[in-house]
């Protein structure tokens, strides 16, 4: 029996049995913005997990402070918001008017971004400069973390890189709060917490050539090894970080798309679902995931996630100790 006929057979028990190892700034438009029915109404736990993943179906300013507040107790300092901002009129990404009074809300924030290494506008600190005021992140300061160059962040018992260069501005930064798109991307099956911090963190010059596997193997590579080499570049931020770090996966518009792919993204062929919120980077992803999985109109995501084998995010997260694929679902009203 495959995932997909498990779920169906399930039905809303599926998500009753939370984190089961089976499953391993533009405006939202088109009909695909009505939020689905969550199949889960009330706390739900699996097994003994003490993992806590909070979820609401409103996608709006006000459930996303909300969800926050209940994961952002350590978050202190200075703290940087990874966001990703998109290419040019990117009509997938992540609202700016929630964004906007999101980081109204964390004090001494900063909405942080990277170069990108596959070439484009994005490429170069002017051109993503531009493209950052072509999109409307102008109402607070974005910090593009490579401008100055990388540094390198150790990798502890990673699975293939031992070190991985980041933005050389990650340092000066106490707290990061991992505010995601959650989507599909045409390399990682999905993109989630981890995919924003592995990839949208490190550098565009080196970091993100190491991570996709041209600097060691001389390719960009896929599958399961482009996932592992992901877990790794996204443990070193995680241990970083430590306590103070959280994340939040907003899912909506749901292309089989990353939001990289700007205009030419997929139009998205399911419902949004919610957002996701949890100090845990495998729980957040791993009940992402899940509730993509319940979903009756998932097939063009879930195909494009095991077409690139996707959940081997997850399974290499749990391998490398960063988090509980076990957690509560709690939602929030």
């Amino acid at each position: 029996m495959n995932r997909r006929d498990f779920f169906k057979l399930a039905g809303a028990a599926a998500l009753t049995v939370a984190g089961l190892p089976l499953t391993g700034c533009g405006e939202s438009k088109t009909a695909s913005s009505a939020p689905v029915e969550p199949t889960v109404e009330k706390t739900v736990v699996s097994g003994d997990a003490s993992t806590k993943v909070y979820f609401s179906k409103k996608i709006d300013a006000n459930h996303l402070i909300k969800l926050y507040d209940k994961i952002g107790g350590a978050i202190d300092g200075k703290v940087a918001i990874k966001v990703h901002t998109g290419e040019p009129h990117g009509p997938n990404i992540i609202s700016r008017d929630i964004v906007k009074a999101f980081q109204a809300h964390v004090p001494n924030s900063t909405i942080i971004e990277a170069n990108v290494a596959f070439g484009g506008p994005r490429s170069t600190v002017a051109g993503h400069r531009k493209v950052l005021e072509t999109n409307g992140w102008t109402f607070c300061p974005v910090d593009i973390i490579d401008a100055d160059g990388d540094v390198n962040f150790p990798v502890n018992g990673g699975l293939h890189l031992s070190e991985v260069a980041m933005g050389s501005h990650l340092t000066n930064y106490d707290s990061m709060i991992v505010l995601t798109h959650f989507k599909g991307h045409s390399m990682g099956g999905f993109g989630g917490s981890l995919k924003n911090i592995a990839i949208g963190c490190a550098s565009g010059a080196v970091g993100k050539r190491q991570v996709h596997g041209l600097i060691d193997h001389g390719r960009w590579v896929t599958g399961a090894l482009l996932m592992e080499m992901m877990a790794d570049s996204g443990k070193a931020i995680c241990d970083h970080f430590g306590d103070r770090i959280v994340f939040l996966n907003v899912m909506n518009r749901l292309s089989v798309d990353c939001d990289c792919a700007g205009t030419s993204a997929a139009e998205p062929t399911m419902a949004d679902i919610g957002i996701t919120a949890s100090t845990d980077i495998l729980a957040v992803d791993q009940a992402s995931v899940d509730l993509v999985y319940a979903a009756p109109d998932s097939h063009d995501l879930v195909e494009r996630i095991e077409s690139r084998e996707g959940l081997r995010q997850l399974s290499a997260m749990e391998e490398l100790g960063m988090g509980s694929r076990k957690y509560e679902l709690i939602t929030v009203a």
